[in-house]
């Protein structure tokens, strides 16, 4: 079997990246920005008063007292100063007025019939309160990088660059689907041999917050030729599919089979890890990622979160996220030779490192006691007693 490390570089390897296209500047939060914006102009575009109060010219001498010429808001062009024996009112924002070089602060100024007096002991300085104009950015500088994920800031910047819509990734159409004959949704009478159907919420919800919202939710019952006719079409119409269940090697496991009849391509069946060892990925034949992850609840999530959500995140066109890491806070015994995820909660030490205290399940189907859990970590291959204070990838829900 590959490693979890061989696993993501063959699963990497096999993605075609999604298409891309253009959307208004209010629809891209969350989404993948494909070419780079540039600067529409120098940043700040003038010279911008950054305090409410006068602006004259630095070199007045040790003038203290000076008649008030004018008022310049922001939005308005610019006043001219004629005299250094003048100051001009000005607002934040507000361009600097001609001829001025300073602006001395409401709060320092005191005014009356006309006059504006600076307080003692305050000494006006060249460009002191003033946003030089270029500081930030020159015209045609580069602001946001391709790849990036567009939060708050970035589509800020790319308002202030005059873009009103942008290139972004298509959301990849993903369909869910569930199978297995004992599963019953919620809401409906359940049976003593039944169980209700959760992965399913569990995925939806973790891909929607990861900004990767499923399109199709299916639940198929352990039968080939239903299997066959629904994954076939849910393969026609989606650019991912998201298996639970039906990936292991028992009687009712079909999934396999089923998916190599469709023509899909396995590049994996098999990771050296626990939980998770049975999931299988394959390529169909336009393209399509096709994960199988193993149905029960903990496998679930955590091969969705260890490779699912990164595999959709990479053919996106997003730079690849940082990997998290986070200090053992206690000894940790595992006796299998494979890689161990370990449900984990966050805390820090007095020091401010993230601390990870194990919270083991008990087994692949407790998930239960995933309940505030943060995420987990991946311990190296066992077997082995891993002692507190190793550091080690974590992986957040």
């Amino acid at each position: 079997m590959l490693t979890p490390a061989e696993a993501d570089a063959a699963i990497a390897a096999a993605l075609e990246p999604v298409a891309e296209e253009e959307l208004p500047l209010s629809a891209c939060a969350g989404r993948v920005l494909r070419q780079v914006v540039r600067a529409e102009r120098d940043a700040p575009p003038f010279d911008r008063v950054t305090m409410d109060g006068i602006a004259l010219a630095s070199a007045g001498g040790n003038r203290r007292q000076f008649r008030v010429a004018g008022l310049q808001p922001a939005g308005t062009s610019p006043l001219n100063l004629e005299s250094a024996t003048d100051c001009i009112e000005v607002m934040t924002g507000a361009v600097l007025p001609q001829g001025c070089d300073t602006v001395v602060p409401v709060e320092r100024v005191s005014t009356s019939g006309g006059q504006a007096t600076i307080e003692a002991g305050y000494e006006p300085r060249s460009w002191l309160h003033v946003h030089r104009r270029g500081a930030d950015a020159s015209a045609g500088d580069i602001l946001l990088a391709a790849g990036i994920r567009l939060g708050a800031p970035e589509l800020a910047i790319a308002a202030s660059a005059g873009q009103a819509r942008l290139p972004v990734s298509r959301l990849p159409r993903i369909a869910i689907v569930s199978t297995g004959d004992e599963l019953v949704d919620p809401g409906l009478p359940v049976l003593a041999h039944q169980i209700r159907r959760s992965n399913a919420y569990g995925l939806a919800a973790s891909l929607t917050l990861a900004g990767f919202p499923p399109a199709t939710d299916l639940q198929l019952p352990d039968r080939k030729e239903v299997l066959e006719d629904s994954i076939g079409d849910a393969l026609e119409r989606h650019d991912v599919l998201v298996l639970s269940g039906g990936v292991s090697a028992g009687r009712f496991d079909h999934v396999p089979g089923v998916l190599k009849k469709l023509g899909v391509r396995k590049i994996l069946h098999g990771i050296a890890q626990r939980p998770g060892r049975p999931m299988w990925f394959g390529m169909g034949v336009a393209g399509q990622a096709v994960f199988g992850l193993p149905g029960n609840p903990v496998s679930v999530l955590v091969c969705l979160t260890r490779y699912v959500i990164p595999a959709l995140i990479l053919c996106s066109g997003a730079r690849p996220v940082a990997v998290v890491l986070a200090v053992l806070a206690r000894d940790c015994a595992f006796d299998a030779p494979l890689a161990c995820f370990l449900p984990v909660e966050l805390r820090y030490d007095p020091d401010g490192k993230m601390m990870a205290e194990p919270r083991p399940t008990g087994g692949s189907g407790d998930f239960i006691s995933l309940a505030g859990t943060d995420g987990f970590v991946e311990l190296p291959r066992g077997p082995a007693r891993h002692a507190a204070g190793l550091v080690v990838p974590f992986h957040r829900w």
